[in-house]
């Protein structure tokens, strides 16, 4: 059963998240040029004869390009982030104690600056492999660098490559203050003699007919808690406009640090995993191989399905098939399994 709660408006929404009321009337003060700029030229009635293989766009030139996937920091003091907005794809999950990081999968866009870049976990370099991506990161767990010292992903560290590739930026403060570009991205795998050629293996996307008939509960809003703490709460809002989910965190809406331009998501995907704390820093050990049970959000609705890994992809599962995404961005977000998704998301009703 869903776990539903009773709002009048977004601020409303936020209030019950434990924001405090200036936080709570921010959703509603964002300028909404910058989702306009950000929807620029991605819908169009023409059928393309390429499509990218993370969103299901279209393109009229044939795809190329490995995934490139960046550990990002999710701290308050890293946000608002660069590059989120271009991300095909985000996985956001528990890091140490009650603090998420992301996982930014690119394609379809390369952002001229991402982060800002944080250190390794096991569990993301898994992620970022069932996508076979360039894996970018600053530092690592113990168990992340004997899988990077063992060569199990092409990687690059700003642990080698801190003030070269990565570059500290003045107006943050360490460690939240490592960002790479792509161009330095793209030079650090020539010179480690990376492939970048060959594009992930695609999604699978829904059309256009089955996209406007999906079915579900109404999912106008959503709200994540992850472990009870405020900030990194999640907000995901539906603009019947756009017919996209923007997100926000604690009350600010992501957008980029630069050009305030809204993450902009087609597809939200939550499951559930079992989480364990594996040593005294409060690193963990995800399980994200079992399966289990999911939300899917999807053009205002929500659907309970079952999550499995597919080739180290966490997908979306109904009736022992693959659930078909629509064509767009994805975020992902990993809860843990105790207490599990029924107490950490919550829907909103409006009256």
């Amino acid at each position: 059963m869903l776990k539903r709660w009773i709002a009048v408006s977004a601020a409303a929404m936020l209030l019950v998240s434990g924001c405090s009321k200036e936080k709570a009337e921010e959703p509603e003060k964002q300028d909404t040029e910058k989702t306009e700029e950000a929807t620029k030229g991605v819908s169009s009635e023409k059928e393309l004869p390429f499509h990218y293989p993370l969103t299901g766009f279209g393109s009229e030139a044939e795809v190329d390009g490995r995934a490139v996937a960046v550990m990002i920091n999710n701290h308050p003091k890293a946000r608002p982030q660069s590059g989120l907005n271009q991300a095909d794809i985000v996985y956001e999950l528990l890091a140490e104690g009650d603090v998420t990081r992301f996982l930014a999968i690119f394609q379809s866009e390369q952002p001229e600056m991402i982060g800002p870049v944080r250190s390794s976990r096991d569990y993301y370099i898994e992620l970022a492999k069932g996508y076979d991506s360039l894996y970018i990161a600053h530092g690592y767990s113990p168990e992340a660098k004997e899988l990077l010292d063992q060569g199990y992903i092409d990687n690059l560290n700003g642990m080698q490559y801190d003030g070269t590739l990565f570059k500290r930026e003045s107006f943050r403060q360490a460690p939240h203050n490592s960002y790479i570009s792509f161009e330095s991205v793209l030079k650090g795998a020539e010179e480690r003699n990376y492939a970048m050629e060959d594009e992930p293996e695609s999604l699978a996307f829904l059309s256009k007919e089955d996209a406007k008939a999906i079915q579900g509960e109404d999912a106008a809003s959503a709200m994540i808690s992850y472990l009870d703490n405020e900030l990194f709460n999640v907000i995901y809002e539906y603009d019947e406009g756009l017919e996209k989910y923007k997100r926000y965190s604690n009350g600010e809406l992501t957008a980029d640090y630069k050009s305030g331009e809204p993450v902009l998501l087609d597809n939200i995907f939550i499951a559930e995993a079992d989480h364990k704390v594996v040593d005294s820093a409060g690193r963990r050990d995800i399980n994200l191989t079992s399966g289990g049970k999911g939300y899917l959000l999807q053009k205002g609705k929500v659907t309970e399905v079952e999550w499995e890994n597919i080739d180290g992809r966490i997908l979306p599962v109904m009736n022992g098939k693959q659930a078909g995404l629509v064509p767009g961005k994805t975020w992902i977000n990993i809860v843990p399994s105790s207490p599990g998704l029924e107490q950490t998301v919550s829907f909103e009703i409006k009256q």
